[in-house]
């Protein structure tokens, strides 16, 4: 079910409201551009600064207007375990596919507590549980000896690993069972990590490159050895996406797109600076199809 690519939507925003009109256009783009799955309100959607209000207006909003085209994701994780419950039950309510559920962030559990946030999560929810290990941004990160024990519970499906070294995801690649779907979190690496065995990668880049990053990804996942050098050329646009904090280049790119009216982030991130701008959009347009 969450195999391919599918993109972490951004939550755009006008004058301070969430632009339901942009987040829109985006979709459709989306799907016109042929992904293969979306997740909504997760790192690259500021769910740290959404209300949940405002997360589950979003969700509405983007499960209507996909209305079952693609699978869909709602990242629900929290650093408060019952927090996590509470707001993935109520996404349970709307039509989405499965729950992307983060390492607590912040509190820095022992793997201990990592194995019973989890669990804790996946024996109170209906839809599958996605791991989201993000050591770049929680500190805290599920060894792989957690992993290979989270991925027996019936309802955790899935892991979204978002590491650029895939030494991590090489010991536990193989003692995971067949059906468990490995997820690359990291652009750069997504191609690597589908030629050693990966279904797939959520993706920022696949914001302004859906049909290329479907292409490539596809091509890995077929073990077409080739792609890699291929992937390697595009590392500059890519690494253009990540110039500064995420979500902010990307918003950037949207807008350049005229996909979205506006690159407008909520504090306590703001827009690019005038430098930053300037290089990722050389970097881009050296690309045709890009903006």
């Amino acid at each position: 079910m969450f195999t391919g690519v599918f993109t972490a939507l951004v939550t755009p925003f006008k004058d301070g409201e969430v632009d339901f009109d942009s987040l829109g256009k985006l979709v459709d783009d989306q799907l016109n551009n042929g992904i293969q799955g979306l997740v909504v309100c997760g790192t690259t959607g500021e769910s740290a600064t959404l209300t949940e209000e405002e997360q589950f207006k979003v969700l509405d909003f983007v499960c209507k207007k996909v209305d079952k085209k693609v699978p869909l994701i709602f990242g629900s994780g929290s650093n408060n375990t019952a927090k996590t419950i509470s707001l993935s039950k109520k996404a349970c309510e709307y039509p989405i596919d499965g729950l992307l559920v983060v390492v607590p962030y912040y509190n820095k559990p022992p793997q201990e507590g990592m194995m019973a946030h989890f669990t804790a999560v996946a024996d109170e929810v209906s839809k599958p549980v996605v791991l989201y290990n993000v050591p770049g941004r929680t500190v805290a990160a599920l060894e792989p000896a957690s992993i290979i024990e989270l991925a027996k519970h019936k309802n955790i499906v899935a892991i979204k690993e978002a590491n650029d070294d895939l030494n991590n995801f090489s010991q536990y690649k193989d003692k995971v069972p067949s059906d468990f779907t490995l997820l690359s979190g990291d652009d750069g690496s997504c191609v690597d990590f589908c030629l050693q065995g990966g279904h797939g990668v959520i993706s920022v880049c696949s914001h302004v490159a859906p049909s290329q990053m479907v292409s490539f990804v596809s091509r890995a996942r077929e073990n077409d050895s080739s792609v890699s050098e291929e992937f390697k050329g595009q590392q500059d646009w890519i690494n253009s996406l990540y110039i500064t904090a995420n979500p902010i280049p990307v918003k950037a790119a949207l807008c350049k797109k005229g996909i979205l009216d506006n690159k407008e982030m909520r504090l306590p991130l703001v827009a690019m600076n005038d430098t930053q701008e300037a290089e990722m959009l050389t970097a881009l347009q050296k690309f045709e199809g890009l903006l």
